[in-house]
């Protein structure tokens, strides 16, 4: 893997892992275009922790306030007392139960799922429930309730079908809590929230089959990849907060909807 393949790859992970158009599904198409190959699974484990901590730079204040409120919580006399009155506690707890789904998932699907990660069809198909879902959300008479256990299993269970590649991870669970009743910018923090225990499961998973050699022998390569998933990825979150509250999140419908169709036609 050479620097502009990093670069590429890098990019492709950190603008499509939040933007609502489908990381993996963008990858098997750029795998299938430009002949480049994403399966150097030490490359993989780095660019993720690029996005991840892109997410932490943004939302930091917060995962703070939950870590700690956790923490609070599950050691105070009254559990059941504080989860009523400790927002940030309560808070963690809905972000515990919302992953569930997802890790399951993960455990239980995630070889039959590999076997049809590369179909090229599967994705175009795939984009275009992604661009359907976000299209609906132009009906959406947005409300400005909070997240609670129901409402967070349900944003769970939408993030365990965002396995499937083409099927947007932050679009179908931002959706979700806009179409269960959800503020814009409850809607995205709790999605992005949401996403950070999805994402270090997966790296803790990876990296017990990484190889340490792969590293030492393409640093650059990997530093490379790594920067770039990382400023791409803080990018990406900040331009999809300022699409949402301007009301514009399912512009991006039409973006997924073209490509899924384009994909169908000639790839």
């Amino acid at each position: 893997m050479n620097i502009w393949d990093s670069v590429i790859l890098g990019a492709v992970q950190g603008l499509t892992e939040f933007l609502p158009i489908s990381s993996s599904g963008h990858l098997v198409i750029v795998e299938h275009v430009l002949s480049l190959k994403f399966n150097d699974l030490t490359f993989e484990v780095v660019v993720h922790f690029g996005t991840f901590l892109s997410i932490l730079f943004v939302f930091g204040g917060d995962v703070l306030h939950v870590i700690l409120g956790f923490f609070r919580g599950i050691f105070s006399r009254n559990i059941v007392k504080n989860f009523s009155y400790d927002s940030d506690f309560r808070l963690s707890v809905f972000i515990i139960a919302g992953s569930v789904p997802a890790g399951l998932v993960g455990i239980f699907l995630k070889e039959p799922i590999e076997q049809i990660f590369h179909s090229i069809n599967l994705v175009g198909i795939m984009l275009m429930v992604t661009g359907l879902i976000l299209f609906l959300t132009r009906l959406v008479y947005v409300r400005e309730k909070r997240v609670s256990f129901f409402r967070a299993i349900l944003i769970g269970i939408a993030q365990a079908f965002a396995i499937l590649p083409g099927i947007s991870r932050s679009g179908i669970t931002i959706s979700t809590g806009l179409f269960s009743g959800l503020s814009r910018e409850e809607a995205v923090r709790f999605s992005f929230l949401l996403s950070l225990p999805a994402i270090f499961g997966a790296n803790i998973v990876e990296l017990s089959d990484m190889e340490s050699s792969s590293i030492q022998g393409n640093f650059l390569s990997f530093f490379v990849g790594f920067l770039v998933a990382f400023v791409t990825g803080y990018i990406a979150i900040k331009l999809l907060i300022m699409m949402i509250k301007s009301g514009r999140f399912s512009w991006f419908s039409y973006y997924c909807l073209i490509l899924g169709m384009l994909v169908l036609l000639f790839l």
